[in-house]
């Protein structure tokens, strides 16, 4: 798909970002009904009689594992001939057998209104190798499990659309972070659930 923003002004994005929204054939309401659905699993989890929120409090990134795998499984039950949990680099996290253009990322962070990606989303996909960059995300922020906080919330979801272009890769040649802008997150994305 070609960029839908090209040639458009900023003043337009926020419309343009509703109206690819409501193109998708997720609906705002499963999106945040699969995420917290999703949510609720890592938390009723066992990894051998142990439980998740009880005596095990894995890290933000474990957790964001958990929620990415989870969200992709349960899109794909809901809809098992239209999509499925991506198989390869080329795929997207949600992959849309039928119409690539639907396909989706998720990116989950324990920050509380930013998330993050390798600084290879910054780059543009190389045609065959990488998957592209282009496209819809759902994005996830959370609170971090710890004893003081066994059963954590979910802080906010957003659906949106987003481009490699979006995405401010650290300037240090050690760093391997991409940001995205204030601007980003409120012209090219929904809050679909605040708390």
């Amino acid at each position: 798909m070609n960029s839908p923003y090209a040639g458009k002004s900023k003043s337009e994005w926020k419309k343009i970002t509703e109206a690819l929204i409501k193109k998708h054939p997720f609906s705002k309401e499963e999106v945040v009904s699969v995420v917290r659905m999703s949510w609720e699993a890592i938390f009723t989890s066992h990894i051998g009689p142990f439980q998740i929120g009880k005596e095990i409090f894995p890290a933000p990134q474990i957790i964001s594992f958990f929620l990415h795998e989870l969200v992709a499984h349960n899109f794909n039950i809901k809809y098992p001939k239209i999509f499925r949990v991506g198989k390869n680099k080329t795929e997207k996290d949600i992959h849309c057998v039928t119409d690539e253009d639907f396909s989706v990322e998720i990116k989950a962070s324990s920050n509380k209104s930013q998330i993050f990606a390798n600084r290879s989303y910054a780059q543009p996909a190389t045609e065959g190798q990488r998957k592209n960059k282009d496209g819809y995300f759902i994005t996830v922020n959370f609170e971090k499990p710890t004893e003081k906080n066994p059963k954590p919330n979910i802080t906010a979801i957003k659906f949106g659309y987003i481009e490699h272009s979006d995405w401010i890769a650290q300037s240090a040649s050690t760093g391997q972070q991409a940001r995205l802008s204030p601007e980003t997150y409120s012209l090219k994305f929904i809050t679909l659930y605040s708390k």
